[in-house]
């Protein structure tokens, strides 16, 4: 049984990684955030713990890594205009260094991080991204994510730490009656079970070079990334198009 510690639980994606992994029954979890509250409904599930973690802390985040063999590292601020100096430069900076470093220091065999298209968000909105195109933020937060990229690119290749980071598209459990996703965001868009199936498969799938950069977006008629590379690394398969869910309809001349 393989022991996961997942940092930044308590956020909306890592809620839905905590129920999407807890269905597996060859995983045992390690609960972190600064917010312990929506967590509380997990602490007394068998196997599974959960801890207080703020990722600024190398202190914390050595302990954090004991004994683990994958971390999920989906901590930090998810808002493209969080500030720098009083938010990324603590969770962003010194957090992406601290989980990598804590990760590498206690044999940690796989560490998958969630980085954002906003690394890549200053391409002209009718330029498909590839996974081997310059980055090219488009504020702060890209800014950031590029350095936890680079982070990790490092470990994975002068620390021999295998590192993936997921380019997070724009994630939402959509409803056709909710609020209407713009035409960038529906070329970005990932539904939840899209990315269930990709975090599975990017936690399991064997033979992955030492750092990987993977595209997280769903099967949309207009993709804002090139997935045919994800697809081809980790067998994702998404099945999900924000364009259908909008009731948009194309017809072929």
């Amino acid at each position: 049984m393989k022991k996961i510690l997942i940092t930044g639980a308590a956020g909306k994606i890592g809620q839905h990684i905590t129920n999407t992994l807890m269905k597996q029954t060859n995983y045992q979890l390690r609960l972190a955030d600064i917010n312990l509250f929506p967590l509380e409904k997990f602490k007394n599930l068998s196997g599974h713990e959960v801890i207080y973690l703020d990722v600024s802390s190398l202190e914390e985040c050595q302990e954090a890594c004991k004994n683990i063999d994958i971390v999920i590292h989906f901590s930090g601020d998810p808002s493209p205009d969080a500030d720098f100096y009083t938010s990324l430069l603590e969770s962003h900076i010194k957090g992406s260094y601290n989980i990598f470093k804590a990760a590498s220091d206690n044999g940690v065999s796989r560490v998958v991080a969630a980085s954002s298209a906003q690394t890549v968000e200053g391409y002209p909105l009718d330029f498909q991204v590839a996974d081997s195109s310059p980055v090219r933020p488009k504020n702060m937060y890209g800014v950031s994510k590029c350095f936890m990229e680079a982070v990790a690119s490092y470990f994975a290749y002068e620390k021999q730490l295998q590192s993936i980071a997921i380019r997070i598209g724009a994630y939402d459990d959509y409803k056709p009656e909710g609020q209407p996703l713009s035409a960038r965001d529906m070329s970005a868009y990932i539904s939840p079970d899209d990315f269930s199936d990709l975090l599975l498969k990017t936690i399991s799938t064997i033979n992955l070079p030492p750092f990987s950069i993977l595209h997280g977006i769903s099967d949309n008629r207009f993709k804002r990334l090139n997935i045919e590379d994800t697809k081809r690394l980790v067998g994702y398969n998404p099945y999900s198009d924000a364009f259908k869910l909008s009731g948009i309809q194309f017809f072929d001349r």
